[in-house]
């Protein structure tokens, strides 16, 4: 007998349908074939399903058995398919009467026992299934948290193949979850660092909520125990709360790699990750047989923070321009061809010398000019001008550390930020972005209008500074969200002023 069921193979964080047919037939011989271009993982899914229905009450097929998963040329992967093929085999060997399974999303990987096991992708596998008209979706309990705030879907959560089984009987109906608006999980968020632990460093906190409010790149240069590892921290607290745009974008990249924890609900707080300098290329901008996103796409609408930036691979930190100028990532291998979203600010944090304490008021520096000049020269004049904002963060006094009082929370400077996102919403409306610096030639023209005296500014310093073209544009990015802090209409002098700040240490360290 054929049966019927569906499932959706992931490919990148999208979905592609999938029809699963099971076909028994008597034989003298016990064959069981899958076809479909299954990859290791489904074609294993043979020992796993038998096993798990026979430790549910299931008689296992005899005779020859083919399962087909529909369409052929699309690769499948993962054992989400799992709970979809004991199903069908189910109805196939007529264990239970025919049931309609052709509109109902079946995902899990089974255990030996019968348990239904969480796969990874899960949020993309629903949200593509909503979008082919399918409404329903019986899926692993763990798994159910992560599709709680997809509208129009009615998702029950089961723990074994044989609940599966019976609510599709209606034998046992399961109990579909309540399903969760936005608001509710926006008000499940937490800030992990909160900007009112930082003492003193009153020109590093403007510079970061600088670099928030416009979605800029922040480099940061400052002595060993300067605080930049606690400043980066306490950057995604003042970053505008995620849209349920960018929560499902999010949720659904770090779905599909894989490391969202079972039970985990729809990411609300925006990602900050932070990649060893060890890690090689692939692991920053994505890689392996199955083209898995990478740490740059892992960051997309939070923060990829980049400590002692000297120490990463040249290799590694070149393939991070491209990335960060598109916010878009493009991995090929021979098996795959996958796009993921990088839209991500990058914070970068160094030493200004080898031991560190180059320009110190505290420590003397023991490095050679020539040992100096080989440390900072690890940075490429292309990525460093990819930077917006370049600080130097000294060590903090005593008198600072000690003081009574705390400084402003991250709840306080994160309305500034989002007052003057606020503006640049209003302004790139129609425009197709979001922030500053995501400006191009075009928008800087029509959108970011300077007075005299900020031009006048502006061509003295990249007289002075020999700016690039691209460091020219980013001025007035950085100048546009400085004025955007200040309410200013145009772009006036105080902001350009400020602006040029920020990319001295251009001149200052790699005399560029």
């Amino acid at each position: 007998m054929l049966a019927r069921t569906c499932c959706f193979a992931l490919q990148g964080v999208e979905g592609i349908p999938v029809t699963v047919e099971a076909y028994v037939t008597s034989s003298a011989q016990q064959i069981f074939s899958i076809v479909g271009l299954p990859d290791t993982a489904v074609r294993e899914s043979r020992d796993r399903v038998y096993a798990a229905l026979k430790n549910n009450g299931f008689a296992v097929p005899t005779g020859r058995v083919t399962v087909s998963l529909s369409p052929a040329d699309v690769r499948k992967e993962g054992a989400a398919f799992d709970l979809s093929i004991a199903v069908a085999l189910v109805m196939a060997t007529r264990q239970i009467k025919p049931v309609d399974a052709e509109k109902v999303l079946l995902l899990g990987e089974l255990a030996l026992d019968g348990r239904l096991v969480p796969v990874r992708g899960t949020l993309s596998l629903v949200i593509s299934a909503h979008e082919h008209g399918i409404r329903e979706v019986v899926l692993p309990a763990e798994n159910a948290p992560e599709v709680q705030a997809v509208q129009g879907m009615r998702v029950y959560p089961a723990h074994t193949l044989y609940e599966a089984v019976m609510h599709l009987t209606g034998a046992a109906p399961l109990l579909a979850q309540e399903q969760k608006t936005y608001e509710e999980c926006l008000r499940e968020r937490t800030v992990s660092c909160d900007m009112s632990s930082i003492r003193g460093q009153t020109g590093a906190r403007r510079a970061l909520e600088v670099a928030a409010a416009g979605g800029h790149n922040l480099l940061m240069v400052g002595v060993p125990g300067s605080g930049k590892t606690m400043l980066a921290r306490c950057l995604p607290g003042i970053l505008p709360r995620m849209t349920i745009e960018e929560a499902f974008e999010t949720t659904r990249i770090h779905s599909a790699a894989g490391i969202l924890p079972p039970g985990t609900g729809l990411l609300t707080e925006r990602p900050f990750r932070t990649p060893h300098h060890s890690a090689s290329m692939p692991s920053l901008v994505g890689g392996g047989a199955n083209a898995m996103p990478g740490e740059i796409s892992l960051a997309h609408n939070g923060v990829l923070f980049l400590d002692e930036l000297p120490e990463y691979s040249r290799t590694a930190l070149e393939a991070l321009r491209q990335p960060l100028e598109d916010g878009v990532c493009t991995v090929t291998r021979v098996k795959a061809h996958t796009q993921y979203l990088s839209r991500c600010m990058l914070v970068a944090s160094m030493n200004p010398c080898p031991c560190g304490y180059y320009g110190s008021s505290v420590r003397r520096c023991t490095c050679g000019s020539h040992e100096i000049k080989r440390y900072l020269d690890r940075i490429s004049g292309p990525l460093l001008d990819r930077i917006d904002l370049h600080i130097e963060v000294d060590a903090v006094p005593v008198e600072e550390i000690t003081a009574d009082g705390k400084g402003e929370s991250s709840e306080t400077v994160r309305r500034r930020v989002e007052a003057a996102r606020a503006l640049q919403t209003a302004r790139f409306s129609h425009a197709g972005i979001t922030c500053n610096a995501q400006m191009t030639n075009k928008h800087i023209e029509e959108l970011a209008l300077l007075s005299d005296p900020a031009k006048a500014l502006l061509a003295r310093a990249v007289e002075k500074y020999a700016l690039s073209m691209r460091g020219y544009t980013r001025l007035i990015k950085v100048a546009r969200t400085i004025a955007d802090l200040r309410g200013d209409a145009d772009i006036a002098a105080p902001a350009m002023a400020e602006a040029i700040q920020y990319r001295m240490l251009d001149a200052k360290y790699w005399n560029r």
